[in-house]
Order: C-alpha cells, then structure tokens, then sequence
C-alpha cells in the first residue's frame, strides 16, 4: 500500500487465502470492506464521530500515549463503531501482554498500518518504524546525488497490524494506565478558535449565503450558508473543512477529477475522498466529522467499494494527501 513493496508482500493484505480444504477464506480488507457496505447499505456513515474531548478525542496508543496518525484514526473510528465502543484506546496484543493486560476471549481487533523503512540491502528488508501514517500507493523513495543522477535509497512499506480496542482488554494494570495517560483536553472556546484560524489560513476564498455548501473548481471558491444557518459551530467547522478537501482536488493542486456528474463513479470517488479527508482533518482539528447535512451518496459508495477492497485504501491515501496539502503539520503542533 505504500511505496515500492514487493508485489507478493502487496497482494497479501487485499487478496482472499485458500483453505486446506481448497475453499477460499476472505482477506483482512475484503472483511472490513463487507462490514462497511453493510453498514452504508443500512443508512449508516460508519466513519463520522461527534468529537467527545471527556472519552479521550483522539484516537491513542492505551500505553504509550502516541496518537495514531495518518490514515488510521479513520480505520480505529471504524473499529469502534462496528464493536460498538466509545473509547479511542488501542494497543496490540504483545504490547498489552507484556503490561500484563489481555484481549477478551472472543475479541477480534482492527487491523491498522504501520509503516516501515526497507532498505534494499537488508537481508530483512525492515529496518523498522517510521511512525504510524496512513497508506499510499507504492512509490520509491529515493535520494539525489550532488551529480544530479538519481540514486535508490529505500522505500516505505506499510504493514498491517492488529490493535485491540481498550473495551475489549482486561487485566488489573488497565484502569491505572487508562489514567495515567489522559492528557487534559483543551476548551471547546480554544477549540473553535484553532479550527478558524488553521481553515482561514488556506488560500482559497470562501462565500457565505444560500442554502447550499459546495466548491466550485471553475472559480476555485468554497460557497457556505451563512454560519447562523448551522446548528452548531462545530458543524459549521466540519462542513467548511469537507469544502477545503474538495479544493485540494484542483488541477494547480492535486489534479483529481472533479468534473464527474451526481450519480458517476468519478463524482462518488471525489465525494468519498472528501468525506473520509474531512473525518481526518476533523480528527486533527478537534471538531469532529458530524457534517450536518446527510450524505446522499450512501448508494454510490456502496456500487465504488464492490468494485475491489483496494479501491478504499487508494481512496484512503488520497483523503491524507488531501488532508497533508491543506493543513501542514506545523500547523496542528
């Protein structure tokens, strides 16, 4: 999913396994890919949260603290919803044993992406972590020479792993790590006021008036209602920032197509792009991804994820690269 990863290593984490018995056993993706039409088919964004700073906000490693980066607070938003669970906490299960805290027999955890160095020298190919980011498609990594030629250097390969959610764990050092880890969160005032600043500070222009949220890439402006017209700042916040992701796609940006009509599968991609972008940057500005407009598109993400389990984690890279043009990190820090 990320840079260069050798084809066998790619295929292993989209295609389904063959049994002993010669039947074949659904992969990681396909599953969670299933468990997502289910949810849409029934009427359900899986993926948008109302922003809860008192269960935690963020989605964070139980243990460590670390919050989860790139593209996976999306996925651990979705493991929460399809278990049920209002606690962002998560941790693997060798992580968690060695804390003496244990999965629920029966629990099943979520599988994220961590990215790894490879090296074309190394025997292991991994020289190991390089943070917790979402997915790309495969690109080379490479550095160049003071002769100007190019030179291979490595690539990143992202690799899945299982987390389980603190819902599902038991053991007696849990609770005392569940405090020791809280940081104080910061006032709904402060909040508000970072998003405007931060969704401010992109370039493109935005008007206010109407009924109706949209970007228009023939003006390369954001139309908004007015903010009274919303029932919460929060919303306002959420809607302006979806708006922000559609304008990424912009040919003297990212270049996606944004000419498909309502109903085409070019405009249910660009929509999903920005929907998931949303829930990122809603993620990282604290606001939440409760657009309160419903999306009518439920159907035609449905028709997009049928096609291949692999089209949600292209369209997963591309919301984070969205989300990476429009809001730098120094930015959010």
């Amino acid at each position: 999913m990320a840079a260069v990863s050798p084809p066998s290593r790619q295929r292993s984490t989209s295609r389904s396994k063959r049994c002993k018995d010669g039947a074949e056993q659904p992969s990681s993706a396909e599953l969670l890919v299933a468990a997502i039409i289910q949810l849409l088919e029934a009427g359900t964004t899986p993926w948008r949260r109302v922003w809860d700073s008192t269960g935690g906000g963020h989605h964070v490693n139980l243990l460590s603290g670390h919050r989860y980066r790139g593209a996976n607070p999306i996925l651990l938003t979705l493991g929460m919803h399809l278990r049920g669970s209002v606690m962002p906490y998560w941790c693997g299960f060798a992580e968690a044993k060695a804390h003496g805290v244990f999965p629920r027999q029966g629990s099943r955890g979520i599988r994220i992406l961590r990215p790894q160095l490879i090296c074309p020298g190394d025997a292991a190919g991994s020289v190991g972590s390089v943070g917790s980011g979402g997915q790309d498609p495969p690109k080379a990594t490479t550095s160049r020479p003071a002769d100007g030629s190019s030179a291979e250097r490595g690539w990143v390969s992202f690799r899945p792993v299982v987390v389980f959610n603190a819902s599902d764990l038991q053991g007696e050092k849990l609770a005392a790590r569940r405090s020791a880890e809280q940081v104080a969160p910061r006032s709904e005032p402060e909040r508000l006021a970072a998003a405007e600043t931060i969704l401010s500070a992109w370039p493109v222009p935005v008007s206010h008036g109407g009924d109706k949220a949209c970007y228009l890439p023939q003006l390369d402006r954001i139309q908004l209602p007015e903010r009274a017209a919303f029932h919460s700042a929060a919303g306002f916040y959420a809607t302006w920032a979806h708006e922000a992701i559609h304008s990424t796609g912009h040919a003297s940006r990212l270049k996606r197509d944004l000419g498909g009509r309502m109903g085409s599968k070019a405009y249910a991609r660009e929509e999903l792009i920005a929907e998931l972008g949303s829930v990122l940057l809603g993620d990282q500005l604290e606001i939440g991804s409760a657009i309160e407009n419903h999306a009518a598109y439920l159907g035609h993400w449905v028709e997009l994820l049928k096609e291949s389990p692999q089209v949600l984690f292209q369209v997963l890279g591309e919301a984070r690269r969205a989300v990476e043009v429009s809001v730098p990190h120094h930015q959010l820090d």
